[in-house]
């Protein structure tokens, strides 16, 4: 593939979107009040949105006339670049917060410095994608204020989201060599230049939260190399089913 290193970099900034958008899918109709239903909801199509402007860019890229479907669906497990983070399940809405707070800070980053690509389609992408990550963001930021200042038992649960998540975060800011090759020709976004202000980013909502920033120095990592924790496996059995029972279905 002439451009595969552009593909490969589209797909780790996609799939993210694709696995956490198919996570909050699954709480569609169990939010714990109606109005955080519907956003949990409206966020989770939010993704799949970008999802599909990225892979419809990344199937032209393909030269094989390939569709947004063919690259979302078909894929095998080891094929899939998304940080471990979002396809953690959804223990609790305390741990679904958490996980969506610890991705949203990082994501409004990258769209920000995704913004002054030399890419004008991911450019496009993101001058459009910034104004829905920044509401997600506000969203989760809000959350976990709410319940790490509410009750004892809130706070208690966050902070064991928290420490339980804390593991994947550093694995936003690893470099692949399809974002190093990217990055050198001014396409892509050096994320490791943005982990030192993420890290302070999320200690002050944190501390504002009246929570604890985790200390433990070790991370867990593998999700951009295509090596997934076992919850990978379901969410694809699940999300691909329909394409892979009834193959080249139409509406």
């Amino acid at each position: 593939m002439k451009n595969e290193n552009l593909y490969n970099y589209i797909l780790g900034i996609a799939d993210n979107s694709l696995i956490l958008g198919q996570r909050l899918g699954e709480l569609c109709g169990h939010g714990p009040n109606l109005e955080t239903d519907i956003a949990m909801t409206n966020i989770n199509l939010d993704l799949i949105g970008q999802a599909r402007s990225y892979y419809q860019y990344a199937g032209k890229l393909t030269g094989q006339d390939k569709s947004e479907d063919d690259i979302a669906f078909l894929r095998l497990e080891r094929e899939y670049r998304n940080v471990l983070l979002v396809e953690q399940p959804n223990t609790h809405f305390g741990y679904v917060m958490v996980r969506q707070f610890l991705f949203d800070m990082f994501h409004f980053m990258l769209m920000e410095k995704l913004q002054h690509s030399k890419d004008e389609t991911l450019v496009a992408i993101a001058n459009k994608g910034i104004k829905e990550v920044s509401y997600h963001k506000r969203f989760s930021s809000d959350w976990i204020k709410r319940l790490g200042d509410g009750t004892a038992e809130s706070n208690a649960k966050i902070q064991e989201a928290i420490n339980d998540l804390w593991r994947f975060t550093d694995e936003f800011f690893q470099l692949t060599e399809a974002d190093k090759a990217m990055v050198e020709v001014g396409i892509g976004v050096d994320v490791s230049k943005l982990k030192e202000d993420y890290y302070k980013k999320v200690s002050e909502v944190l501390e504002e939260a009246t929570l604890q920033t985790p200390e433990n120095k070790y991370f867990t990592k593998g999700g951009k190399e295509g090596l997934h924790t076992e919850h990978m496996g379901y969410i694809l059995a699940e999300l691909q089913y329909m394409q892979r029972t009834f193959p080249n279905m139409t509406w």
